[in-house]
Protein backbone atom coordinates (compact mmCIF):
# COMPACT_ATOMS: atom_id res chain seq x y z
CA UNK A 1 0.00 0.00 0.00
CA UNK A 2 1.34 3.42 -0.92
CA UNK A 3 2.15 6.05 1.68
CA UNK A 4 -0.85 8.27 0.87
CA UNK A 5 -3.15 5.25 1.19
CA UNK A 6 -1.69 4.41 4.61
CA UNK A 7 -2.16 7.98 5.81
CA UNK A 8 -5.81 7.87 4.69
CA UNK A 9 -6.39 4.58 6.50
CA UNK A 10 -4.75 5.95 9.67
CA UNK A 11 -6.83 9.14 9.47
CA UNK A 12 -10.00 7.09 8.98
CA UNK A 13 -8.93 4.93 11.92
CA UNK A 14 -8.63 7.98 14.17
CA UNK A 15 -12.02 9.26 13.01
CA UNK A 16 -13.54 5.81 13.56
CA UNK A 17 -12.09 5.72 17.07
CA UNK A 18 -13.81 9.02 17.84
CA UNK A 19 -17.08 7.66 16.45
CA UNK A 20 -16.78 4.62 18.73
CA UNK A 21 -15.95 6.96 21.63
CA UNK A 22 -19.02 9.11 20.99
CA UNK A 23 -21.34 6.10 20.80
CA UNK A 24 -19.94 4.50 23.97
CA UNK A 25 -20.00 7.78 25.92
CA UNK A 26 -23.61 8.31 24.83
CA UNK A 27 -24.52 4.82 26.07
CA UNK A 28 -22.64 5.44 29.32
CA UNK A 29 -24.48 8.74 29.81
CA UNK A 30 -27.79 6.92 29.47
CA UNK A 31 -26.63 4.40 32.07
CA UNK A 32 -25.63 7.28 34.39
CA UNK A 33 -28.96 9.04 33.90
CA UNK A 34 -31.25 6.07 34.45
CA UNK A 35 -29.44 3.89 36.99
CA UNK A 36 -27.79 4.29 40.35
CA UNK A 37 -24.25 4.23 38.89
CA UNK A 38 -22.11 6.75 40.72
CA UNK A 39 -20.67 9.76 38.93
CA UNK A 40 -17.32 8.91 40.50
CA UNK A 41 -16.94 6.27 37.76
CA UNK A 42 -16.84 8.85 34.96
CA UNK A 43 -13.06 9.27 34.64
CA UNK A 44 -12.41 5.54 34.74
CA UNK A 45 -15.14 4.78 32.21
CA UNK A 46 -13.98 7.51 29.84
CA UNK A 47 -10.45 6.08 30.01
CA UNK A 48 -11.72 2.54 29.31
CA UNK A 49 -13.92 3.80 26.47
CA UNK A 50 -10.87 5.48 24.92
CA UNK A 51 -8.89 2.25 25.23
CA UNK A 52 -11.66 0.26 23.55
CA UNK A 53 -11.95 2.85 20.77
CA UNK A 54 -8.24 2.93 20.03
CA UNK A 55 -7.94 -0.86 20.19
CA UNK A 56 -10.83 -1.54 17.82
CA UNK A 57 -9.97 1.18 15.30
CA UNK A 58 -6.24 0.35 15.30
CA UNK A 59 -6.96 -3.33 14.73
CA UNK A 60 -9.29 -2.60 11.83
CA UNK A 61 -6.92 -0.08 10.24
CA UNK A 62 -3.93 -2.42 10.45
CA UNK A 63 -6.01 -5.24 8.95
CA UNK A 64 -6.53 -2.95 5.95
CA UNK A 65 -2.87 -1.88 5.79
CA UNK A 66 -1.64 -5.47 6.33
CA UNK A 67 1.80 -4.62 7.73
CA UNK A 68 3.76 -2.57 10.30
CA UNK A 69 1.22 -3.13 13.05
CA UNK A 70 3.34 -1.57 15.79
CA UNK A 71 4.00 1.61 13.85
CA UNK A 72 0.54 2.08 12.34
CA UNK A 73 -1.38 1.09 15.46
CA UNK A 74 0.81 3.33 17.59
CA UNK A 75 0.20 6.20 15.17
CA UNK A 76 -3.56 5.85 15.58
CA UNK A 77 -3.22 5.81 19.37
CA UNK A 78 -0.91 8.85 19.25
CA UNK A 79 -3.14 10.90 16.94
CA UNK A 80 -6.26 9.95 18.91
CA UNK A 81 -4.86 11.15 22.22
CA UNK A 82 -3.03 14.19 20.80
CA UNK A 83 -6.21 15.39 19.10
CA UNK A 84 -8.06 14.86 22.36
CA UNK A 85 -5.49 16.87 24.32
CA UNK A 86 -5.32 19.65 21.73
CA UNK A 87 -9.10 20.04 21.79
CA UNK A 88 -9.05 19.96 25.59
CA UNK A 89 -6.42 22.69 25.71
CA UNK A 90 -8.57 24.90 23.48
CA UNK A 91 -11.76 24.49 25.49
CA UNK A 92 -10.36 24.22 29.01
CA UNK A 93 -8.71 27.06 30.88
CA UNK A 94 -5.68 26.17 32.93
CA UNK A 95 -4.87 23.14 30.79
CA UNK A 96 -1.44 21.63 31.45
CA UNK A 97 0.43 18.45 30.71
CA UNK A 98 0.84 16.50 33.92
CA UNK A 99 2.42 13.16 34.78
CA UNK A 100 -1.03 11.62 34.45
CA UNK A 101 -1.61 13.06 30.96
CA UNK A 102 1.84 12.00 29.74
CA UNK A 103 1.22 8.49 31.10
CA UNK A 104 -2.15 8.49 29.33
CA UNK A 105 -0.53 9.46 26.02
CA UNK A 106 2.01 6.67 26.38
CA UNK A 107 -0.69 4.18 27.38
CA UNK A 108 -2.88 4.97 24.35
CA UNK A 109 0.13 4.57 22.05
CA UNK A 110 0.87 1.18 23.63
CA UNK A 111 -2.79 0.12 23.25
CA UNK A 112 -2.63 1.12 19.58
CA UNK A 113 0.58 -0.84 19.13
CA UNK A 114 -0.91 -3.96 20.75
CA UNK A 115 -3.98 -3.63 18.55
CA UNK A 116 -1.68 -3.29 15.55
CA UNK A 117 -0.01 -6.56 16.47
CA UNK A 118 -3.43 -8.21 16.75
CA UNK A 119 -4.48 -6.75 13.37
CA UNK A 120 -1.34 -7.93 11.56
CA UNK A 121 -1.63 -11.40 13.05
CA UNK A 122 -5.31 -11.52 12.12
CA UNK A 123 -4.34 -10.87 8.49
CA UNK A 124 -1.66 -13.59 8.56
CA UNK A 125 -3.97 -16.25 9.99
Amino acid sequence: MEKVGKVKVIAKGVMFSYLITLILIFLYSIILAYTNVSESTISTCVFVIGMISVFVSSSIAVIKIKKNGLKNGGAIGLFYVLTLYLLSSIYETGFALTKYSIATIIFYIIIGMLAGIVGVNFVKS
